[in-house]
């Protein structure tokens, strides 16, 4: 089951940059500690409002972000 509900956008919000669940928590964040070698649970320790669904959310929302088509000009 998708948990992209859980990523928000909002212009008044941390530039309009994409949040998790309206927090100040920006998904940006949370890959910086993914790709910096933090576990889940050692974000899940450090910000006490996450949730384990909010990390998948936040990797969804990557993979998503990643996914584009590939257009080729004749």
């Amino acid at each position: 089951m998708s948990e992209l509900h859980r990523i928000t956008v909002d212009p008044q919000q941390c530039g309009g940059r994409p949040c998790i669940r309206g927090l100040r928590i920006r998904v940006k964040d949370v890959l910086d500690l993914l790709a910096a070698g933090a576990s889940h649970d050692e974000i899940l320790a450090d910000y006490p409002l996450l949730e384990a669904a909010d990390i998948a959310a936040v990797l969804e929302f990557a993979a998503r972000q990643s996914d584009h088509p590939i257009l080729h000009v004749a």
